[in-house]
């Protein structure tokens, strides 16, 4: 069952855009992003790939901390991400913009709070492909909010590329287990 925010996104998201990871081509003005990594094969590895991603195992396994009142992704649901580690921890606050579970699809996408170093969405989804390979496509679209991800320039989005690169390479051993 899918959820998410309606056409107008509420005030507190700070883009206009909520939503607009579900679809191609991304909004204009943003870097965009999409990575997609095979994960595995079958229904099995489809199945424990979603839950990873939906419980945010995958999350914190790639390294990142999660605070969130809920165990499971769930649209509107506030969700702080913390990246780096003691003094140099940048937290960056989220909330869940739209959720999909089906035969095929299980995913969620966050979009950024006041107090997020960018400003945008990310969605992460598994998919069941026809022949049966298990795909984690991390689709986002973003661009500075704060002096120091301005002053990052070009190294931000690959950043976000190489984090998005990790998350299916922790994806596939988190569903080999």
């Amino acid at each position: 069952m899918a959820a998410t925010h309606g056409p107008d996104a509420p005030s507190h998201l700070t883009y206009p855009e909520v939503g607009a990871t579900r679809r191609w081509p991304l909004p204009a003005g943003y870097h965009h992003l999409r990575v997609r990594t095979r994960v595995g094969h079958g229904r099995a590895v489809f199945e424990a790939a979603g839950r990873a991603v939906m419980d945010w195992r995958m999350h914190r396994a790639v390294g990142v901390s999660v605070r969130t009142r809920e165990p499971v992704a769930t649209a509107g649901m506030p969700v702080v991400v913390g990246l780096g580690v003691g003094r140099l921890r940048l937290s960056a606050p989220c909330e869940v913009v739209w959720t999909v579970a089906d035969e095929e699809r299980t995913g969620f996408a966050y979009g950024t709070l006041p107090g997020h170093p960018e400003r945008g969405e990310e969605s992460f989804v598994v998919s069941l492909e026809p022949d049966g390979s298990v795909v984690l496509t991390v689709t986002a679209f973003s661009r500075p909010a704060a002096w120091f991800s301005r002053a990052g320039g070009p190294l931000v989005p690959l950043f976000q590329q190489a984090y998005a690169r990790r998350c299916g390479g922790v994806l596939r051993r988190l569903t080999a287990e």
